[in-house]
C-alpha cells in the first residue's frame, strides 16, 4: 500500500507539474491569457485539488486492473488520454474556454499522461 500512495503522490507532481511548462510556454508562443476573475492562488488551489482526484483514480484504476494492464502502460495511458482529449474538446465547445486553452492541454496531457502510466508500471505493475 506504501508504493500505491507513494504512486499516487508522484503522478500528482507530474501531472501538476508539466501543465505549468506548457501553459507557460503557451502564453509566450501563442499569447494565452491567464483566466479572469480569479485570485493566482485560487486558481493554483483548484487546479490542485482537480489533479488529487485524477491521480488517485489513476493509480488505483490501475492498481484495480494491474492483472489486464501490467505490460501494457502506453495502452492504460492511451485510454486515458482519449477520455481526457474528448473533455478538453468539450470544454473548447464550451464558454469560458479557448482552443488555445484545449490545445496547450492537448500538449500536457500527451507528455504526462504516459510518463505517469510508465512511473505506475514500474511502481505498482506486477513484475
Amino acid at each position: 500500500m506504501v508504493l500505491v500512495i507513494l504512486n499516487i503522490v508522484i503522478v500528482l507532481v507530474i501531472i501538476y507539474v508539466v501543465p505549468f511548462f506548457v501553459y507557460g510556454l503557451a502564453t509566450k508562443v501563442v499569447r494565452l491569457k491567464p483566466p479572469e476573475g480569479a485570485s493566482p492562488a485560487r486558481f493554483l488551489i483548484s487546479v490542485l485539488v482537480s489533479k488529487i482526484g485524477t491521480a488517485i483514480a489513476f493509480v488505483l484504476f490501475f492498481y484495480i486492473a494491474r492483472n489486464t494492464m501490467s505490460g501494457q502502460w502506453f495502452l492504460y495511458a492511451f485510454i486515458w488520454w482519449i477520455m481526457i482529449v474528448i473533455g478538453e474538446i468539450g470544454q473548447a465547445i464550451g464558454p469560458n474556454y479557448s482552443w488555445k486553452e484545449a490545445i496547450a492541454g492537448l500538449i500536457s496531457e500527451t507528455i504526462y499522461l504516459p510518463l505517469s502510466a510508465y512511473i505506475t508500471e514500474l511502481l505498482i505493475g506486477l513484475k
